[in-house]
């Protein structure tokens, strides 16, 4: 992610490059809309080479708020329908939505007993931390099969707003790290979030691989050069950090911009120098071939309602815009397991090599992520 040499929409102090030429037109609801509408047409995930699984870890599928005490929902992530629901304890909790008896869709229609999520077709009730059927309102007794876990239950967390859960393919793997805190989430002296969506009809695999990909912010994001990055890499997180100068309507300013990650899941940057800002990401798989992105923006109150909220509320916009020039591409891109690679392309071949430990069959992704290299 890199800013602009110009915070103004119409991006006057940069070249004009060809992906814009789709976005020009769309501007306030419109634009809304096209960022979570349905794609027209697009190839089967395996002919784009997206079947290759989800990478394990933490996704924030809900913000807390969201689920009230007593409220069940139904979600779909990770190729499977899921029920999410708040009991009595205050506690979220999610299972496989499917229920044993005779199928029914505990997301849609469902009731909250106590803690327990009951079934709205025969009112079976789950325990949702033990994935067992604890009661059947008419029956005498509940059928062994149901008496020991018969249900998918999912690891959950919350954390800075958002209900979590941990996502690996093999069910009984617990996790392996946790979700990060952000101290500024709660603190009086912070907004809340100013939140964005959109639905990508690709991988988390190449969404997190365009963040080292430095060659295509002059050709995607219209960036004169792009500033070299200090990467950081560790057993499951990497980051970034970004020293620019950042034209702004005030002149050239020292900026810093701070990336960070823990998982595939969690994501996050700090912008400082400009304007401020947190950005916390959610992005998780629906379908090997689509994902669910949501961009959450906090910034001091002080900034957001002062004499710089112009600015503040332009970094955000730029930075929303970024991520719909990246989306043109993303959802008609292939992942290519075997790219040829040149030297200026940033360390993907590194990078790839590095993501292949959230896969528990990393085989997937095809040969060894070392790539074909030319220069």
């Amino acid at each position: 992610m890199m800013m602009n040499n110009a915070l103004d929409t119409a991006d006057a102090r940069t070249p004009p490059v060809a992906v814009w030429q789709i976005l020009e037109r769309l501007r306030g609801p419109e634009l809304t809309e096209w960022r979570v509408a349905p794609l027209d047409y697009r190839p089967s995930s395996a002919e784009r080479g997206l079947n290759i699984g989800f990478p394990f870890g933490w996704y924030a599928i809900e913000q807390g708020d969201f689920v009230a005490v007593g409220q069940v929902k139904p979600l779909r992530y990770f190729s499977r329908d899921l029920a999410i629901w708040r009991g009595e304890d205050g506690q979220a909790r999610v299972t496989d939505a499917w229920c044993k008896h005779l199928g029914a869709h505990l997301g849609h229609g469902g009731k909250v007993h106590g803690n327990l999520l009951e079934c709205p077709f025969h009112a079976w009730r789950y325990d949702g931390d033990e994935g067992v059927v604890k009661d059947i309102p008419y029956a005498k007794a509940i059928p062994p099969q149901v008496k020991r876990k018969c249900m998918r239950t999912w690891p959950v967390t919350e954390a800075n707003g958002w209900i979590w859960v941990w996502y690996h393919p093999e069910q009984n793997v617990a996790p392996m790290w946790d979700v990060v805190v952000h101290e500024e989430f709660g603190d009086p002296e912070w907004t809340g979030y100013d939140m964005h969506e959109w639905i990508v009809y690709g991988s988390i695999q190449n969404m997190a691989e365009n963040g080292v990909d430095v060659a295509h912010f002059k050709y995607i994001h219209g960036t004169a050069d792009v500033p070299e990055a200090e990467l950081r890499w560790g057993e499951w997180g990497r980051g970034a950090d970004v020293r620019a100068q950042m034209g702004t309507p005030s002149g050239i300013v020292d900026g810093l911009i701070r990336y960070d990650t823990m998982g595939p899941g969690q994501s996050w940057v700090r912008f400082r120098g400009i304007s401020e800002t947190l950005l916390v990401a959610s992005l998780v798989p629906i379908e090997e071939d689509v994902l669910r992105v949501r961009y959450g923006f906090m910034q001091p109150k002080s900034q957001a309602d002062g004499s710089g909220a112009g600015l503040a509320k332009a970094l955000i916009r730029d930075i929303c815009k970024q991520l719909d020039q990246d989306k043109v591409i993303w959802d008609r891109m292939r992942y290519e397991p075997n790219p040829i690679i040149c030297d200026g392309d940033g360390p993907i071949p590194q990078f790839r090599k590095w993501y292949s430990r959230y896969y528990a069959n990393p085989e997937s992704l095809g040969d060894k992520p070392g790539l074909r290299a030319v220069g």
